[in-house]
């Protein structure tokens, strides 16, 4: 007799049954929501914050079906996406700049899948639509960065020459040096030709003064914007990739733009947050000469700049440290005090600045900035004790766990070396891509009803069993894409359509060997095993091939066809799995138990 052990038939039953919880949150669909998430560090999203959100949308006569506090953002579902719409509206009008407030869409599973983490599997933007960016980077402040970087650099190097200079000033994108005298000029003009090669030197005598003037040359300038827009995207890339969003498309467009796409992401206001903070780190000595006085203009060469508690205090506006020199960024806590922070490892140059400047400044204040889309707030700003070196710097603060999280993430990532403002972002909904969805899905079943009648009539029942094996082969590639959160696409519902007509080869491949078996006069039990044991080395092999195939793809192809690739060497094990196990369950349940078989419904 053909039959099963018990262990493998609990196999076959608890994996059709997670198959089926993890299929499920695909067909609740998904509610059109509003997000609403804190920008600035000093905020929180909270019953403060949700009350706000409630009374909005009162008085503007919007009715939502939910609005609950949900981690570090509210979130606000609608009934339609033109309700959706005009709430983005209002929140954004009353909330301000302070508050990102994005169009989302909230899974409408119920809470017991959700709480087994059965969620529904990401749509591409060109099925169920996403996010779209166009970043504009800001070339003016690349140079301004560039430009103040030289100018500490060559104080830097004139010092550590010992020729003496008066001052180092910058006009646009020339520099000027004054010196004592000829002779200092003439050394200071020697040492600048060696160490700064991108400038331009013009020695010039002015009021008794002796002038060097440094200019950037066209050439360097060129390339200095170049890098900027080529570190971003690397940058933007890193953090997308610490997002966790699949088939993402960041390109360059033009000469100082970056469009991002974001497919299927779930989390809009976070992508939106991320992305759109410069998270430009900057350290700075507090001016302690001076009062601070909200709202008077800061004295020159200072800058006012809010603190996390929500005072402010002035720094100077030489930099002494920039993002740029980080290596590692990983949240943690604070010995002392057990509080949410963020631990920083710099590079070779950076832990040599910040050794001296904390060496020459013992007793004095230490502003830590943060500037987010062109913002500064202090993070915090400690009293140097003493010299700290090793390259290990600590932010701390009036911090969560979850900023923590997210400044490290930031400054993990890496830093922008400019800039970047959103021009233009679209949310792609889904009624872009329901014709697409529309298309697949209707391709998709017309052909697994084109191939169940096929095989119905040509083999009867075991046909009818194959069918049913195809169905969960589709259940099990829909619940593993779900269970990995990819994000299917139009090639990977191509990908769905053309594993459907190579897994119902196995089952072909199995029929013929039965039949063949029964030709020869053998039993029918023993025409089943032989003919299952005889194809199942035939299987293997050409599934094998597809599968090489299938992994080059994903290893040598990108974007869509990475796509294709996943759901192709998915379904090519799921459909060994239901060709060969679940059908050989179904067909012992059938005839296994007799033990005098005459007859088989084969065709």
């Amino acid at each position: 007799m053909n039959r099963y052990p018990l262990w493998k038939n609990l196999l076959i039953f608890f994996v059709l049954l997670a198959g089926l919880i993890y299929t499920l949150p695909n067909f609740f669909g998904e509610s059109p929501a509003v997000q609403v998430l804190p920008l600035r560090t000093s905020l929180k999203a909270d019953a403060v914050l949700l009350g706000r959100v409630e009374d909005a949308l009162r008085v503007a006569s919007i009715k939502p079906e939910r609005v609950a506090l949900d981690g570090n953002s509210i979130k606000a579902r609608f009934a339609d996406t033109d309700t959706q719409l005009k709430a983005k509206d209002v929140l954004g009008g009353q909330l301000g700049e302070d508050y990102v407030v994005a169009l989302n869409l909230l899974p409408r599973s119920p809470q017991w899948l959700t709480r087994l983490h059965a969620l529904p599997m990401y749509l591409g933007l060109d099925l169920r639509g996403g996010v779209h960016f166009l970043l504009q980077v800001d070339m003016k402040a690349a140079l301004d960065k560039a430009m103040e970087a030289a100018a500490g650099d060559l104080r830097t190097a004139l010092r550590e020459e010992k020729i003496s200079y008066s001052g180092v000033s910058r006009e646009g994108k020339t520099l000027q040096v004054k010196f004592r005298d000829a002779e200092s000029r003439g050394k200071g003009e020697e040492k600048i030709k060696q160490g700064f090669t991108d400038y331009a030197l013009i020695p010039k005598d002015e009021a008794g003064e002796f002038l060097l003037l440094a200019t950037l040359k066209p050439e360097a300038e060129h390339r200095i914007q170049e890098s900027a827009v080529q570190q971003n995207l690397l940058t933007l890339r890193n953090r997308v990739n610490e997002l966790g969003v699949a088939e993402p498309v960041i390109q360059q467009q033009g000469a100082d733009r970056v469009v991002v796409q974001l497919p299927g992401v779930q989390d809009t206001a976070r992508a939106k947050d991320i992305l759109g903070r410069t998270a430009t780190l900057e350290v700075r000595m507090v001016d302690e000469e001076h009062q601070v006085v909200e709202g008077a203009v800061a004295p020159f060469g200072t800058e006012m700049f809010k603190n996390s508690d929500g005072g402010y205090l002035l720094v100077k506006k030489q930099v002494i440290l920039t993002g740029e020199r980080i290596n590692d960024a990983q949240p943690g806590f604070d010995n002392r005090n057990n509080e949410a922070a963020v631990h920083i490892n710099l590079d070779g140059v950076g832990a040599r600045k910040f050794k001296d400047a904390t060496r020459e400044n013992v007793g004095k204040r230490m502003a830590i900035i943060l500037f987010e889309k062109g913002r500064g707030e202090i993070v915090t700003a400690p009293v140097i004790r003493e010299e700290i070196g090793g390259g290990r710097v600590q932010i701390s603060g009036k911090m969560s766990t979850e900023e923590a999280q997210n400044t490290a993430l930031l400054l993990r990532a890496g830093a922008l070396a400019a800039p970047m403002e959103i021009v233009e972002e679209r949310t792609i909904g889904p009624s872009l891509g329901a014709d697409n969805i529309s298309r697949g899905f209707n391709s998709t079943k017309i052909g697994f009803m084109m191939i169940a009648v096929f095989m119905v009539a040509y083999y009867l029942m075991f046909g009818t069993i194959s069918v049913f094996a195809l169905a969960v082969n589709l259940l099990l590639l829909v619940a593993l894409l779900s269970m990995l959160q990819a994000t299917l696409t139009l090639p990977g519902m191509a990908g769905i359509a053309l594993t459907l007509g190579m897994a119902i080869d196995s089952n072909v491949l199995i029929n013929e060997r039965i039949r063949e078996e029964l030709r020869n006069g053998i039993t029918p039990q023993a025409a089943i095993k032989a003919g299952y044991e005889n194809a199942f080395a035939t299987i293997v092999d050409s599934n094998i091939t597809n599968l090489i195939a299938g992994i080059a793809l994903f290893l040598f192809g990108s974007g869509p066809i990475k796509g294709f690739a996943v759901v192709l060497c998915l379904g090519i094990l799921t459909s060994m799995f239901s060709s060969v196990l679940v059908s050989r369950a179904i067909v012992n349940l059938i005839y296994g138990r007799k033990a005098r078989l005459t007859h088989v419904s084969i065709g």
